[in-house]
């Protein structure tokens, strides 16, 4: 839809509008060009001083075969935009109007390929690097970074256990599902990993991508300088959804009665909507991107999600609002969709601010930012951490790989008593007994020893001081088991 020049000259600079007072300094107006044809679109409107004043062109028609020579002369692949003449009160503007382009990555020639090509990055123009230039040239020629071989490796690196934990009930997993879903494609007469396979389900993920984990942190306040508690994910894509809410919940008790918590399942964030926010930024990553994980960090008046890359060629924030929907990894998506973690493509984002409305919380928000896209959920009212847990972290800074404090021994025993769980009890009579592994602890529950059970099973009960590492300076370590606590013994002493 075509908007006003009156409404548009009232529009701020952003990432798809930009004003210029004249031609004198050609090389920004061509790289604002270069930047929307790269992007999602754009008007340049020449006329416009700093203030925001019409001031219009001197000799409209000579300026605008200017900036048309401009333009063809410096930019390359070539680029055609619409250029009209517009007269408001007597001053006529120049406006250029750009489309995302199917020839890109566009370049200002002065530069050449390697430093020329320019993305709109709110209401400022960034040079890409080398990686947003590969994904731009991807883009156009309709090739998914998570659909491509990996030809250097065999389906063994593919964990197959955590595949059957995940598919169970919904779909046998064999050769032909996973070249259903492309987690293996052909590569010169051989099945191979693809790379949304080895994100989704490898079991060495970061030695093939850096970046393809998790990391999630709880903050003392309202900024990073004091960190409370934080943990590292590098489970499986699908599982990680559930691994953070976890983490998310756990700082998210509505007061200290854990016993009241357990049996209102009151929470003082918005579950439903963080999920979606996690769940779009694991799925819409750009995974090809170097240099970050995917971060979600919660302060004490709201949680940010951070996922690597920019939003896709076309698409802005208003887009996103509106329930447009590009997919840049398809065959993680697909998964995510077969698990049920997605309903209906494009209803999530939309979702997300019809419930922030309905919750009364503030609106959520959605910036651009240098190489990544941050999603802010901001919360109801203010949720400071306890004193005594502010207290306790800052005693034992050198801790942070702890997952939590842990609680004193009488309360644990006197809240967690009433509403121990089987599998809870499960756990800590199997302690009782003498020292476990972890695999030995989720044996007693008939589970598999996979991370995600040990991090929902035993985890949770290291973090409530239930049990403790038996050697605690080394929480890796292959001998590692776990025993009672004091509280521990005093919750299976109740049940006896």
């Amino acid at each position: 839809m075509r908007i006003p020049i009156q409404t548009l000259l009232q529009m701020p600079e952003s990432k798809t509008l930009e004003f210029k007072r004249d031609l004198s300094s050609p090389r920004n107006l061509l790289k604002t060009l270069v930047a929307f044809a790269n992007s999602a679109g754009g008007k340049l409107v020449v006329g416009v001083a700093d203030d925001g004043q019409v001031r219009g062109v001197e000799d409209p028609l000579a300026e605008e075969e200017r900036l048309c020579n401009l333009i063809a002369d410096q930019i390359s692949p070539r680029l055609v935009p619409n250029v009209d003449l517009v007269t408001v009160e007597g001053k006529t503007m120049l406006v250029a109007e750009v489309f995302v382009s199917g020839t890109r990555p566009h370049f200002f020639k002065a530069e050449g390929m390697d430093a020329g090509v320019y993305v709109r990055l709110g209401s400022t123009n960034r040079q890409a690097d080398a990686q947003l230039i590969t994904e731009l040239q991807r883009g156009v020629a309709g090739v998914s970074f998570d659909a491509l071989p990996m030809p250097e490796l065999t389906p063994e690196v593919l964990d197959m256990q955590a595949m059957a934990q995940d598919f169970a009930g919904k779909r046998p997993v064999d050769e032909a599902m996973l070249q259903s879903l492309r987690l293996l494609v052909k590569h010169q007469g051989r099945l191979v990993p693809s790379h949304g396979g080895v994100l989704l389900y490898g079991k060495n993920r970061r030695q093939y991508f850096d970046d393809a984990w998790v990391q999630c942190g709880r903050f003392m306040g309202t900024d990073k300088l004091d960190i409370f508690d934080h943990q590292d994910m590098e489970v499986p894509l699908p599982q990680a959804v559930d691994a953070i809410m976890l983490f998310l919940k756990k700082h998210a008790m509505r007061g200290a009665d854990f016993s009241e918590f357990r049996r209102k399942d009151i929470w003082s964030i918005p579950l439903n909507i963080l999920r979606e926010v996690v769940i779009n930024a694991l799925v819409h990553a750009d995974y090809s991107h170097r240099g970050t994980p995917t971060r979600v960090a919660f302060f004490d008046d709201r949680i940010e999600v951070e996922s690597p890359g920019l939003l896709m060629p076309g698409l802005t924030v208003a887009d996103m609002k509106l329930g447009v929907s590009q997919i840049r990894n398809p065959v993680i998506a697909r998964v995510f969709r077969e698990l049920e973690l997605v309903e209906q493509w494009g209803s999530g984002v939309p979702g997300i601010f019809q419930q922030a409305q309905a919750e009364n919380l503030p609106e959520p928000t959605i910036e651009e930012l240098a190489g990544r896209v941050r999603f802010t959920v901001r919360l109801a009212q203010i949720l400071p951490l306890a004193p005594e847990k502010s207290r306790r972290r800052k005693s034992a800074p050198s801790d942070v790989t702890r997952l939590g404090p842990q609680l004193e021994s009488e309360q644990v025993s006197e809240q967690v008593s009433e509403q121990v769980s089987e599998q809870v009890l499960t756990v800590l009579k199997a302690c009782a007994d003498g020292p476990k592994s972890k695999a030995e602890l989720l044996s007693a529950l008939g589970l598999a020893s996979v991370y995600v059970n040990y991090q929902r099973h035993v985890l949770t009960l290291v973090e409530l001081g239930l049990i403790e590492r038996t050697i605690p300076d080394k929480p890796n370590s292959r001998l590692q088991k776990y025993r009672l606590t004091p509280a521990g013994a005093a919750v299976v002493q109740g049940k006896e």
